[in-house]
């Protein structure tokens, strides 16, 4: 009888925890909800089979495909908040271009992606800060659909959002969640709207100025990213640092100006020392730039034949933001469940929601 009036007590208080809406920090149960939703979207059937439906949440709208393949789901979870779900890349070259359209933009300018379609976006303040260019390309297309849907939302009494997405799905939620922060700011958003961020097994977003400035806007427990350690999708796209990733003030004019001060061959010696340390990490940047830019954005042309593509920002330093929550594997059961060595063409193994979903309740303490 005791058991039975706990658990009653216990269902009740959770329920009244989900009425009084969003907190700030991670909350585990909170979390477990986003990724039964993002598996209901972002999985193929049979792997959405083995996650739970959400337990707290009904669905209210699902978009069409838009964009590079790109869709999202509106839910309601609990009395008070609604739920903006990404979905991630799907098995279609044309949603892979998102990922692959991986140059840099920076963090505040114009896309124009057809003859009626510009969109001007600040996804940060630093002058310096600069953002993966397929990710705001699909965010421009999911916002047209997305920013009607907030304002009924609003309308209706609903002003807690999560904004949630698991790897591809992830990496568009970044962007979506500094464009209505920063609308917030500029005032074009109620600012009694509060949005909340879970990502999920996300390639990284953009450099380390738009991490500082994203951290800023979510800062005090706003945005959380889960990683399995196994994963490789968190890890790319791979980085690139060059000098002119720093700050305007660095050791490197003093480096230059204490250069002339030298005699002619130690001049020659350290200038050339100079270049061989440099000069590969900008030759990379160009390749980037030049591959994962300019002739991506041409495959992108193909589907979008007005769009006009974009000045690339000089740097390709991709680093991790928002912060992490760590999910590490806790013995050897989650390498007998998920075993890459029968089948190594499965690359995805430990990227999947049901990895995550599995480590979420079998994490090392």
């Amino acid at each position: 009888m005791l058991k039975i009036v706990l658990f009653v007590w216990g269902f009740c208080l959770s329920g009244m925890l989900y009425a009084q809406g969003l907190q700030p920090g991670y909350d585990k149960e909170e979390f477990a909800e986003m990724l039964r939703i993002n598996a209901q979207f972002s999985e193929a059937p049979r792997m959405r089979s083995l996650i739970p439906q959400p337990e707290r949440s009904r669905l209210l709208y699902k978009s069409k495909e838009i964009g590079l393949v790109n869709q999202w789901q509106l839910w309601q979870m609990g009395d008070s908040v609604a739920v903006i779900g990404i979905r991630g890349s799907t098995s279609e070259g044309q949603s892979w271009l998102a990922n692959l359209f991986a140059a840099q933009i920076p963090a505040e300018g114009n896309l124009q992606i057809d003859k009626d379609f510009n969109f001007s976006y600040k996804l940060a303040n630093h002058k310096k800060a600069s953002v993966h260019a397929g990710y705001v390309f699909s965010a421009a297309f999911l916002l047209l659909d997305i920013l009607p849907k907030i304002d009924s939302c609003y309308k209706a009494g609903l002003k807690q959002f999560i904004i949630t997405g698991h790897s591809q799905g992830g990496g568009i939620s970044y962007i979506l969640s500094a464009y209505l922060k920063q609308q917030q700011r500029m005032g074009t958003l109620p600012a009694d709207i509060r949005f909340k961020t879970y990502t999920s097994a996300s390639p990284k977003p953009g450099n380390l100025y738009f991490a500082y400035d994203y951290e800023q806007l979510m800062a005090d427990g706003w945005s959380y990213h889960v990683v399995n350690t196994e994963d490789w999708v968190p890890q790319t796209p791979f980085t690139v640092q060059t000098v002119e990733d720093l700050p305007d003030v660095n050791p490197v004019p003093a480096l230059q100006v204490a250069l002339k001060k030298q005699g002619f061959f130690k001049r020659l010696f350290f200038n050339s020392l100079y270049k061989k340390i440099t000069k590969p990490s900008e030759k990379a940047v160009d390749r980037y730039q030049r591959y994962l830019g300019k002739f991506t954005g041409k495959q992108i042309k193909k589907y979008y034949p007005d769009f006009v593509i974009p000045h690339f920002a000089g740097s390709n330093e991709y680093v991790r933001t928002g912060r992490q929550i760590i999910l590490y594997p806790a013995d050897a059961a989650y390498y007998e469940r998920f075993d890459y060595t029968k089948d190594k063409a499965k690359i995805m193994i430990h990227h999947s929601t049901v990895a995550y979903y599995y480590l979420l309740f079998h994490n090392r303490p």
